[in-house]
C-alpha cells in the first residue's frame, strides 16, 4: 500500500513539477506516473554508479555535485518516455529541486 501511495505522491510531484516548470511538459498522469517508476528505476540501479564514479567530485564540492547527477537523470528518464519532454540541463536540475520538495511536504505530512 505504501509502495502505491508513494507512487502516486511522485506522480502528483511530477505534475506540479510540470504546472509550474514551462520548460517541463508531461501530456497526461499517466505519463506523469510512467515517469516516477522511470526516475524510480534509473535512482535504484544508474544513479549509485554515477556517484560512485563522481565521488571525487562530490567531495570537493560538498554534494553540490548531485544536483548535476539528478539533472541527467532526468534527462536520461525524458529520453526514454515520450509524453515526457525537459527542454535543457537547467530545467532538469530545476525539475528535480521541485520534485524533492513536494516529495518532502508531502512525507513530512504523512509521517
Amino acid at each position: 500500500m505504501k509502495l502505491v501511495l508513494n507512487l502516486l505522491v511522485n506522480g502528483f510531484a511530477v505534475f506540479v513539477a510540470d504546472y509550474f516548470l514551462p520548460g517541463v511538459k508531461v501530456d497526461s498522469f499517466l505519463i506523469a506516473i510512467l515517469v516516477s517508476v522511470g526516475l524510480g528505476v534509473v535512482n535504484t540501479f544508474i544513479k549509485p554508479i554515477v556517484l560512485l564514479m563522481t565521488l571525487p567530485f562530490n567531495i570537493v564540492t560538498l554534494g553540490l555535485f548531485t544536483f548535476v547527477i539528478n539533472g541527467l537523470m532526468v534527462i536520461l528518464v525524458s529520453a526514454f518516455i515520450s509524453g515526457f519532454a525537459v527542454e535543457n540541463f537547467g530545467w532538469a536540475m530545476l525539475f528535480s529541486i521541485v520534485l524533492w520538495a513536494v516529495n518532502f511536504v508531502f512525507n513530512s505530512l504523512t509521517k
